[in-house]
């Protein structure tokens, strides 16, 4: 840790950090994530199986959050940081439910003072900021880490509290390590389901439940399910399948417990897949929300495979709309649009004018005029099987999106 300043050049006393220093911290903030990322992952490596794990979005959320929360403390001391304060309990609640102490948690925490610190030196040689500045910064830093660790400890004791109900724990602490990736990792699964006398399956599917979970469903789940109905993106893990005679029976049970509660059902995976069960179920949610799957009490991840995949990777999927329904870019937006969707329906169909045109709702020769404007568009592209495949994929994309080239609306 970089020591503080000699007594002799600090003059003033200590006092609070002017908002000022906020303007100049907040663009270094990307920059340091990344740099605390790295070596916080060196020092720990369980925390970068965590960041590839389904929930790397929460603990880089919960990364940039407490860093951000300072800076905007400095900028505006009456800030809330409601949100920083419910993560950094999830990040003490991750440590219980692993069988850890919070001793690499809070080493984390310091390793990354110690680096905002250094770069906070740095800063200050940059704009000549005074050495009792930098030293205010180090001991209001300091104190916010106290605040983190605290913060932390209190989500940790709180699982901990629970430990009268140990089974449930041990399933919760079972049900992570199964989410936290591939590959598992054996010797801790072993000796946790040795503990609880739970057997690993060979198949398992996850279920993704609407937020909040009431908790009382746990009572009416089969006691080999596991759930984690507190966490903000509650989830069930059921092992083997919802198909068939024996996944009927566990339909059954799961749809007579959830009653209202809304889900999705994924699909069924070897166990060291559950990871990505989950998170295809939650993107599937994702969608329904966005109005791109319709809702209902329980949907299938099953029913809407094509529509995970085209949506898969939004930003590369508008590279390949631009770079396959390129021909059409000149034209109005009206009109590219009414040649986009006939484009779309007679790739799907292969239909005769007359059918592409009682789906489009227009005349059969209005089809076959807008046919005849999109092969001189097209050319050669629609004969090239690679080609039209890709081009049928960003119109289906496009189509499921409810999405518009922003010259439609002209």
């Amino acid at each position: 840790m970089p020591s503080a300043a000699p007594s002799s050049e600090v003059e003033e006393p200590l006092g609070p950090l002017p908002p000022e220093f906020a303007a100049i911290m907040r663009p270094e903030l990307p920059s340091l994530i990344k740099e605390i990322r790295v070596e916080v992952t060196r020092t720990y490596p369980e925390f970068a199986r965590l960041l590839d794990g389904p929930n790397s979005a929460v603990i880089r959320l919960g990364v940039e959050q407490s860093l951000a929360a300072f800076v905007d403390r400095v900028a505006e001391p009456t800030a809330s940081a409601g949100e920083r304060d419910e993560l950094c309990r999830r990040f003490g609640r991750f440590e219980a439910y692993e069988g850890r102490s919070l001793d690499s948690l809070h080493g984390a925490y310091r390793i990354g003072a110690r680096i905002a610190l250094r770069r906070a030196k740095r800063v200050g040689r940059k704009y000549n900021l005074s050495p009792t500045l930098i030293l205010t910064f180090a001991d209001a830093l300091f104190a916010y880490v106290d605040e983190l660790e605290a913060l932390s400890r209190e989500g940790y004791l709180e699982v901990q509290s629970q430990s009268t109900d140990r089974l449930d724990s041990l399933h919760r602490r079972i049900l992570h390590l199964l989410l936290a990736g591939h590959p598992l990792p054996g010797d801790a699964l072993t000796e946790l389901c040795e503990q609880s006398g739970w057997r690993i399956p060979e198949r398992v599917t996850l279920v993704a439940l609407r937020a909040p979970a009431p908790v009382h469903l746990r009572a009416g789940l089969d006691p080999d399910v596991l759930a984690d109905l507190g966490d903000p993106q509650p989830h069930l893990l059921i092992p083997g399948s919802l198909e068939g005679p024996d996944g009927a029976t566990r339909l059954d049970m799961l749809t007579a417990t959830l009653g209202d509660t809304r889900c999705v059902l994924g699909l069924t995976v070897p166990t060291a897949r559950a990871s990505d069960s989950i998170r295809w179920a939650r993107r599937v949610l994702e969608l329904i929300d966005e109005q791109v799957i319709a809702d209902g009490p329980a949907v299938r991840c099953a029913d809407h495979l094509t529509t995970l995949w085209l949506l898969s990777d939004p930003a590369l999927l508008d590279r390949l709309a631009a770079l396959e329904l390129a021909p059409l870019s000149g034209l109005t937006g009206n009109r590219r649009a009414r040649l986009l969707d006939t484009l779309r329906v007679w790739l799907t169909t292969r239909g005769t004018a007359e059918h592409v045109g009682d789906i489009l709702g227009v005349h059969a020769q209005t089809v076959r005029y807008r046919l005849r404007n999109l092969d001189a568009h097209f050319g050669d592209r629609l004969t090239d099987p690679e080609r039209r495949f890709a081009t049928e994929a960003a119109l289906r994309a496009r189509h499921l999106q409810g999405h518009r080239h922003p010259s439609d609306d002209a």
